[in-house]
């Protein structure tokens, strides 16, 4: 194509954008005016605009290009999987291969008595299915009236109405939508840095636990059925809980017979350097795990809910003729499977994690050098799974106004120099892919640097922000 006939496909790209598609989180006012900016190919951690511009994908699509875009023995797994077969119902009593396969690869990785998977098409559904479950379980159980449910505030489990109901981010909360409310419950985020107040670490810990148990005795152990939490909060700012949080919690659970879920839609297949982080990180073993996004680094959508042996020696007994219905078309889908098989292949035959636990603690260490930035707040995070929380005092650690959108402001500035980082309103979080090298890291540590040093000259320029 000549440029000019570039250019005009490019702005009919966008306009088409604007004028018909509705985003993820789009926020009207602003797409109005600005659209989206139009990706157009991709090559291992690297992003290309329509326009031909590089950025390094810091962001690893959305916490999930694990091993990397681009890959051909991927494009070939995929590629030979529907030149043989691209679907067949999953319903019942009928199965395929690349399905039968990758679940019984996932219970070989997963912790304990994890042999049982549901396939689903996403972490949204994921949650949906483990959600089901839980409530076929304790029926099949007599305990019809365990089904309440509690998570924490600043979570987030995927954006189904039910998902999204569990999770307890406010910003994912606008008024104009509704949410079940009746039987799901929140508790405290762990977030020491943010929520601490002036108490030491151990004492924040026991806040916590004391705080879930009194909301399960307010509730009624009989009546709560299960605990869902990240080890790790993604979408909440990246919180690490304080040490012995998740043994405590686990245990707490298994004293009141309560089901504990953990949500690795971010945290598995290597983000924290491991195949999962409840058992490997935090050293508990969950009734359920959920997985999504690393499971094939984003190559085709795929969900899993993973679950106990003893959940299905429950559902499963014989005599009573019971019938799991719930499910989705594209459970277990071939493809889809077929690119898991390979993916973890890939992991596995090249020794990602090795990698991972050398240059995530390289990218841990080289981001804390932000923090003698003025309005750097707190940098935190695990391995390949970082955050920089901006402040606009960092004495007090309040924040800059909401209004003026800080992670955006500073996103936007990264976007022209190359690096894209994803904005969290008071936060800028990083999930880079699993192959990125040390000269990455340097990029985006150096880069990011850069943003913020221009963000900070512009908030003193504006008068929205006075220094400290």
């Amino acid at each position: 194509m000549t440029s000019d006939t570039t250019t005009n496909y490019a702005r009919d790209i966008w306009q088409k954008d604007k004028d018909h598609h509705l985003h993820p989180w789009q926020l009207f006012d602003s797409f109005a005016d600005e659209g989206a900016l139009v990706m157009d190919k991709a090559d291992g951690a690297w992003l290309y605009d329509i326009h031909g511009n590089r950025y390094l994908d810091s962001v690893g699509g959305l916490w999930c290009t694990n091993i990397g875009q681009g890959r051909e023995e991927m494009i070939e797994a995929v590629t030979e999987q529907m030149r043989k077969m691209v679907y067949a119902s999953p319903f019942v009593d009928m199965t395929n291969a690349p399905a039968a396969l990758l679940a019984t690869k996932l219970a070989e990785l997963a912790p304990g008595h994890l042999n049982h998977v549901m396939f689903s098409c996403g972490g949204s559904t994921a949650i949906d299915s483990a959600y089901r479950l839980i409530q076929f379980y304790q029926n099949c159980r007599g305990k019809h009236e365990k089904k309440h449910i509690i998570a924490r505030d600043a979570s987030y489990h995927g954006t189904t109405y039910l998902a999204m109901s569990i999770g307890g981010k406010k910003a994912d909360h606008p008024p104009e939508f509704d949410y079940k409310r009746d039987d799901i419950h929140h508790v405290s985020s762990p977030n020491f840095y943010r929520y601490g107040n002036g108490l030491h670490q151990d004492q924040y810990l026991d806040f916590l636990i004391d705080e879930l148990e009194q909301k399960i005795l307010e509730i009624g152990a009989d009546k709560v059925a299960a605990f869902f939490a990240e080890p790790i909060l993604g979408a909440g700012g990246v919180v690490i809980p304080p040490a012995g949080y998740h043994k405590r919690s686990f245990n707490l659970c298994k004293a009141h017979d309560i089901l504990y879920v953990s949500d690795e839609v971010v945290t598995a297949f290597g983000r924290c350097g491991h195949w999962f982080a409840s058992d490997s990180v935090f050293d508990i073993q969950p009734d359920i795990i959920t997985c999504a996004k690393g499971l094939t680094s984003g190559y085709l959508p795929l969900g899993a809910t993973l679950y106990s042996d003893k959940i299905h020696n429950v559902i499963s007994e014989p005599g009573h003729g019971r019938y799991f219905a719930h499910g989705f078309t594209y459970s277990g889908h071939p493809v889809s499977c077929a690119a898991a098989l390979k993916n973890i292949e890939i992991m596995e035959t090249e020794n990602l994690f090795e990698h991972v636990n050398d240059v995530g603690d390289y990218f841990a260490s080289q981001l804390q050098t932000l923090t003698d930035l003025a309005i750097v707040g707190e940098v935190r995070g695990v391995k390949l799974m970082q955050c920089v929380e901006f402040v606009a005092n960092k004495e007090t650690r309040e924040i800059f106004p909401e209004e003026l959108d800080i992670g955006k402001v500073i996103s936007n500035i990264a976007d022209k120099k190359g690096l894209l980082v994803r904005p969290i309103i008071n936060l800028n979080v990083m999930s880079p892919p699993l192959i990125i090298t040390r000269e990455q890291v340097d990029f985006i540590v150096k880069t990011l640097r850069e943003s913020i040093e221009e963000a900070m000259t512009a908030l003193t320029q504006s008068g929205d922000w006075a220094g400290n």
